[in-house]
C-alpha cells in the first residue's frame, strides 16, 4: 500500500475515530452506536437489536445522524448484549430488543441515557456516573493488545 493510500484512509476515518474517542464533530453523524456482534451477544439477539435500532432511527427521523455498527466481541459476554454510544461512551448492558425504542427516544432525542440499562461498576461509588467501558473494573487493570481498538477502527479497511 502506498503512503498516499494510507493518508486517504486516515483522512476518511478521522471523523469516526474522533467520535469514538469522545470528541464531538461537526459532521452530520453525531452519534455512533456500537452493538456487540460477538457469539454470546448474537445468541442474545444483538443482530435483532441492531435491525430494530435502524428502524427506530428512521421512525424518529434521525437515521442520518446516528451510525449503527455491529462490532466484534467486547469481552464482557456475561453482560451482553452490550451497546456503547459515542461520543460520550455510555456503556449499556443486558440490552433487549424491547429497550431499543426507549434508548432512541430518551438518549438520542432527549439526551438522557437510559439509567436502568447503563452499566455501573460495583466499585464505582457514584451511581449517577455512567461507567464507560474503559472505566470498568474488568478493563481498568488490563492492557488490551489484540482488542484495544475494538469498536474504534474498522478492521476490514
Amino acid at each position: 500500500m502506498k503512503i498516499s493510500e494510507l493518508a486517504a484512509i486516515k483522512e476518511k476515518m478521522e471523523g469516526t475515530v474522533a467520535i469514538r474517542s469522545g470528541e464531538k464533530t461537526a459532521g452530520k453523524e453525531r452519534i455512533h452506536v456500537l452493538i456487540c456482534g460477538g457469539t454470546g451477544c448474537t445468541s442474545s439477539n444483538s443482530v435483532k437489536i441492531s435491525d430494530l435500532m435502524k428502524e427506530e432511527l428512521v421512525k424518529a427521523g434521525i437515521a442520518d445522524e446516528v451510525k449503527v455498527i455491529l462490532t466484534g466481541c467486547f469481552g464482557l459476554c456475561a453482560l451482553g448484549p452490550i451497546m456503547i454510544v459515542y461520543p460520550e461512551g455510555t456503556f449499556y448492558s443486558c440490552v433487549t430488543p424491547e429497550d431499543v425504542p426507549e434508548i432512541v427516544e430518551e438518549h438520542f432525542l432527549k439526551g438522557r441515557p437510559v439509567e436502568r440499562l447503563v452499566y455501573h461498576d460495583s466499585k464505582n461509588e457514584d451511581l449517577h456516573h455512567a461507567t464507560s467501558l474503559s472505566e470498568t473494573a474488568f478493563y481498568k487493570k488490563q492492557k488490551r493488545v489484540a482488542l484495544r481498538n475494538c469498536g474504534v477502527i474498522n478492521p476490514e479497511l
